[in-house]
């Protein structure tokens, strides 16, 4: 039959430290995501004159996603802002579990690791190792990462994205690769306790 490899189960002690994380990163998350709806001046009525075409787009369609989960722009913010916390956060956790379990593919169809990811970003015109992380999630699972969707497509401030790799750099590589870390990263990232 099959010789099925089990990993040992999540230890206490890190299923509370993920938890901490998840609550600081989300924290963290929904602080970045204000900060950028204000330097879209989504919530204001009109653009900034010094926005690019492509800031006016993505702040179209965050004012358009704002009225769709709220029933109006003032109502939808807040619920906006969790969103792109969510995408934000959620993005940059599964990239990591998928890194440490070696199932990261390159289009090419060769797992990488995010070191790897770190040097191939400026050729791959990334910004930076996690984008370009997501990247590949998203080709490799579509429907759990809409690229199209305003709320992925919001870039956090250098700030506010060096905070959030703080916060994952200090999760060990067990919490990723127990066998039961994918059920308590899923529940983690919608901050239910696994």
């Amino acid at each position: 039959m099959f010789n099925i490899l089990r990993m040992p189960p999540l230890p206490t002690d890190l299923r509370t430290h993920l938890e901490r994380t998840v609550i600081a990163a989300r924290e963290a998350a929904e602080r970045a995501a204000r900060a950028s709806l204000t330097a879209l001046a989504v919530e204001r009525d009109a653009p900034a004159v010094s926005m690019s075409e492509e800031q006016r787009r993505l702040r179209r369609g965050l004012r358009a996603k704002a009225r769709q989960l709220g029933g109006d722009q003032t109502a939808g913010i807040p619920l906006l802002i969790d969103e792109i916390a969510y995408q934000q956060w959620h993005r940059m956790l599964f990239a990591r579990f998928l890194a440490e379990n070696g199932l990261l593919m390159h289009p090419a169809g060769v797992a990488v690791t995010l070191g790897e990811c770190v040097e191939l970003a400026p050729e791959e015109g990334a910004a930076d190792a996690w984008e370009l992380a997501a990247r590949y999630a998203a080709a490799m699972l579509p429907g759990l990462f809409p690229v199209a969707e305003p709320a992925v497509q919001v870039r956090f401030a250098a700030e506010h994205r060096l905070a959030l790799e703080r916060l994952l750099d200090s999760l060990p590589a067990a919490v990723f690769t127990s066998d039961d870390g994918l059920g308590c990263l899923r529940a983690a990232a919608g901050l239910r306790v696994c």
